[in-house]
């Protein structure tokens, strides 16, 4: 018979895949509490949720959300990271962490119902964030205007020098 705590454990976890728009496993075997801490408070201000739980109490969340496949990359030491906010950030932090400390290692994840191994997560990483996609999209789209302005008013500019210059030299005639 499970306990309450376990069953609470897979409710919660349950609701935290529900929420989360990607989530990234990861093998956290060597990391001391100082590291640990590190990466859940580096985690935390780009709205990612870091949890540590049981393998056979995540599989059982994981199966009870449909995400059987990703029961294969519950092995060992495992903590899950939620994305709650932006899909890339779980694996673009975990990512520069394991780069700067390599006893973190990225085993896999999941992002809209694919699932991603620990190459396709590292290539996540390389992605550029939604704002700095906004704010490329928001470039391209005003080019186009200012260029057009920019034409606009070399051409009203050009009518004004051609119409100064017959001034003053009507000025110089008379």
């Amino acid at each position: 018979m499970p306990n309450k705590h376990k069953l609470e454990t897979v409710v919660a976890v349950k609701e935290k895949l529900s929420q989360s728009k990607s989530i990234v496993v990861a093998d956290y075997r060597g990391l001391s509490v100082g590291q640990m801490t590190d990466l859940r408070t580096r985690l935390r201000k780009e709205g990612v949720e870091l949890r540590v739980v049981k393998n056979r109490l995540a599989k059982i969340a994981l199966k009870e959300s449909d995400m059987d496949p990703m029961e294969d990359y519950l092995k060992g030491m495992t903590t899950i990271a939620f994305g709650m906010k932006d899909p890339v950030s779980p694996a673009k932090v975990l990512s520069a962490y394991a780069k700067e400390n390599e006893k973190l290692r990225i085993i896999g994840g999941q992002m809209d119902q694919q699932v991603l191994d620990a190459k396709g997560i590292n290539e996540l990483a390389l992605l550029p964030s939604r704002e700095e996609l906004l704010s490329r999209l928001l470039g391209s789209l005003t080019s186009p205007v200012q260029k057009l302005a920019y034409g606009l008013h070399q051409t009203v500019a050009k009518v004004v020098y051609a119409v100064d210059a017959v001034g003053r030299q009507k000025g110089e005639q008379e």
